[in-house]
């Protein structure tokens, strides 16, 4: 009997234990994803990635394989080791939202000295004002003004592999100075800062006998803001830098020796982890796949679909490759591409234009450009002006940006 007796115990247990597992395993979990979710890719610092100067700007924003000049610390600082004058200081203005305010712009002081025929440094310095700002508690308060601004410095060095091909590497610091004093004589913000490097190559092939004209092949990459992700405070949310990878090729249609047309293409892409689309995370009781009142909820900010952008920058840059929620169709949304043409007369005067393209789920940038550049002897002058062809209206239109270059030495024949 008593062995009896246990033997009954442990089916009623087992029994027990089966119905119990049964009825949890019947209780799913299930995300309801939030349609509201946005997969634009935002990043820290988004005004690095801003043209800073007129020539670039006014091809559509192509500078990767455009020819070498003063400003090629931005878009390909591997250019430099192919650049015609010695040395050069270039200095740019552009105004941001001025049909807004008349204070918020961004500026950008380069210097480049080609140190021989095979290499080449560069720095260059960077400053985004967002203008004043002034904060009051109340009507009668004196007010703290503030003045947002972020910057860069950066320096790099570019060297020649073999005749035609260079490469360069760039270290750059980044500091970011957006937070605002919640009161007078409080001490609640600080400044977010942090460091990256662009690795960058340039190829430019020699001048080729064609039919009717002679002709020369360019191209090139710049993975640039590489490094840590930034932010304001030890606890406060991290960002990433907007690490990003640009290909581009061009070609030289040099007509005769007054008349010569580069024409020139280029893709763009974040290297950051695209948003997820998110959800409410709950146990459906009863099965019908909706939240229902009373069922728990276990995480009301789940992941839906996509992956877990909370990695490591370097990390990131591989899942950026392939975490799109929408799969290989969106991965190539968030691809920018961008046609840009000049012409030189005389190597005096220049006319430029240019076309940007961004999908319309990832940010939805499109506009034209023009452009002009003159040269009279040591001095370049450069203007742009943008038109947005986009339901999104571009900050920077009905904006005219400025630049100015001094070149100095002897000049390298590189043609």
């Amino acid at each position: 009997m008593p062995k009896t007796h246990n033997l009954m115990k442990k089916i009623l247990l087992l029994s027990f234990l089966s119905i119990f597992i049964f009825e949890v395993s019947a209780q799913e979990t299930i995300i309801v994803p939030n349609q509201q979710d946005s997969r634009v890719i935002t990043t820290g610092v988004p005004f690095v990635l801003i043209s800073a100067d007129a020539r670039s700007a006014g091809m559509g924003d192509i500078g990767v394989a455009t020819s070498a000049d003063a400003f090629s610390q931005q878009w390909n600082p591997a250019k430099y080791a192919f650049a015609i004058s010695k040395q050069a200081v270039g200095i740019t203005y552009t105004p941001y939202l001025s049909q807004l305010v008349n204070d918020i712009f961004l500026g950008n002081l380069t210097y480049y000295n080609r140190l021989n025929e095979r290499s080449a440094v560069a720095a260059s310095f960077r400053y985004f004002s967002l203008g004043e700002i002034e904060i009051r508690q109340t009507a009668d308060d004196i007010g703290l003004i503030e003045k947002p601004n972020e910057l860069t410095f950066d320096v790099s060095y570019a060297l020649r592999l073999s005749e035609r091909f260079s490469m360069a590497v760039t270290g750059r610091y980044l500091r970011s100075d957006l937070r605002i004093q919640s009161a007078p004589n409080s001490d609640d913000a600080s400044a977010g800062s942090s460091f990256a490097v662009d690795i960058s190559g340039y190829y430019q092939s020699e001048e080729i006998a064609y039919n009717d004209f002679d002709g020369r092949w360019r191209a090139g990459f710049n993975i640039s803001n590489l490094g840590p992700k930034i932010s304001y405070d030890e606890v406060g949310q991290e960002n990433f830098l907007p690490t990003n990878l640009g290909l581009g090729g061009g070609f030289d249609f040099i007509l005769d020796a007054y008349n010569k047309i580069g024409v020139n293409a280029e893709v763009n892409k974040l290297l950051v982890p695209t948003p997820p689309i998110r959800g409410t995370e709950f146990v459906d009781a009863n099965g019908d796949g909706d939240l229902d009142d009373g069922e728990e909820v276990i995480n009301d900010n789940a992941i839906f679909e996509g992956s877990d952008p909370d990695v490591n920058f370097f990390k990131g840059v591989f899942q950026s490759f392939g975490d799109a929620p929408g799969g290989f169709s969106e991965e190539l949304k968030e691809f920018t591409w961008a046609l840009g043409a000049e012409y030189w007369y005389q190597d005096v005067f220049a006319f430029r234009a240019g076309y940007f393209n961004e999908s319309e789920d990832k940010g939805s940038r499109k506009f034209l450009s023009l452009g002009a550049g003159f040269r009279y002897t040591a001095i370049n002058i450069d203007i742009s002006y943008l038109f947005s062809t986009s339901r999104v209206r571009s900050p920077l239109e009905g904006t005219l940006r400025f630049g100015l270059t001094f070149n100095f030495g002897d000049e390298y024949d590189e043609y």
